[in-house]
């Protein structure tokens, strides 16, 4: 697939439940309060939970006239063929014309994906600038990197999925001589020090030492972000009483600003787009002195390529 200048964020982990899909969104609605054009694309067409996120946003938002940001948002539907070879196929033309679409329009595109292996999860990660993996803060959780010592917290033989990023970068230098920046999120970080959480923080700094990715540390576990998700809402968005049910707490501050030291540790190129979109809002200024023609710009309450 040709690239241009969209910034591709890749969600990734074979874990389930170590907030891939809550990540994600948070960052897409981040990035759009930033000003930033933001699309997504949910390979996870089983789950579909970042989709799910995206419905409950727009329901939320029209049903009470709420002006908060959208992406421009595509989900890949299952297909439900008997050939598994076909199904793949269709698959991969939804995804590519999904990505096309976006490319050149969008500052940055945000792509979840299945806690499993498949075609289209090796794929998108082969399409990554920067590729995010959330991780419990347990050793349990480790495991979907590399095998861990669990007296000595020695990592050993590295994870199918440690390997599947592997061969991504691999691929990806091959094609255009660019590296994927990985970053290993340190998500559900206990708030009180102990052996156990000590003794994850010299695995997980092991196995980034080893595979040449980084450590960033994410969000801790809190209640706000099961209740947000019916709405669609993130704790970038105004928390009145009405959604939350109530005034708000330290914990949904903490939320948003662990969110926003997230986003820092991620070192997105923010100033780069910036300037990007001021050079062109500039040139746009000085074209609009004579007639222009514009061509129509794709919904962002797009749900799929069809």
């Amino acid at each position: 697939m040709a690239r241009t200048g969209t910034h591709v964020i890749v969600i990734g982990n074979e874990k389930g439940g170590s907030g891939k899909s809550t990540t994600g969104f948070h960052l897409a609605i981040f990035l759009l309060y930033q000003g930033f054009r933001v699309a997504s694309i949910d390979v996870d067409s089983r789950q579909q939970t970042f989709t799910n996120f995206v419905r409950n946003r727009r329901n939320w938002a029209q049903s009470r006239d709420s002006n908060v940001p959208h992406t421009t948002h595509y989900h890949l539907p299952l297909a439900r063929g008997d050939s598994i070879k076909e199904n793949q196929r269709l698959e991969f033309d939804l995804f590519r014309q999904a990505v096309v679409e976006v490319e050149g329009d969008a500052d940055f595109l945000v792509v979840d994906t299945p806690g499993f292996d498949t075609h289209l999860t090796r794929l998108a990660h082969s399409l990554a600038d920067t590729l995010v993996t959330p991780l419990n803060d347990s050793l349990i959780d480790l495991d979907v990197m590399a095998h861990v010592d669990p007296v000595t917290g020695e990592a050993r033989e590295l994870s199918h999925y440690a390997r599947l990023v592997q061969r991504a970068r691999t691929e990806r230098l091959g094609i255009d001589g660019r590296t994927i920046d990985w970053v290993l999120v340190r998500n559900r970080i206990s708030m009180l020090s102990s052996r156990n959480m000590r003794q994850v923080q010299s695995s997980i700094e092991q196995i980034a030492t080893r595979l040449g990715c980084r450590v960033a540390e994410g969000i801790a576990e809190r209640v706000i972000f099961r209740s947000l998700f019916p709405t669609g809402m993130t704790v970038f968005d105004p928390l009145d009483a009405e959604l939350l049910g109530g005034v708000q707490s330290m914990s949904h501050v903490s939320a948003r600003q662990e969110y926003k030291q997230l986003v820092e540790a991620l070192r997105l190129p923010i100033s780069e787009k910036a300037a990007q979109r001021k050079a062109a809002v500039a040139t746009w200024g000085e074209s609009s002195k004579s007639p222009i023609a514009f061509s129509h710009m794709a919904d962002s309450g797009r749900q799929a390529p069809r």
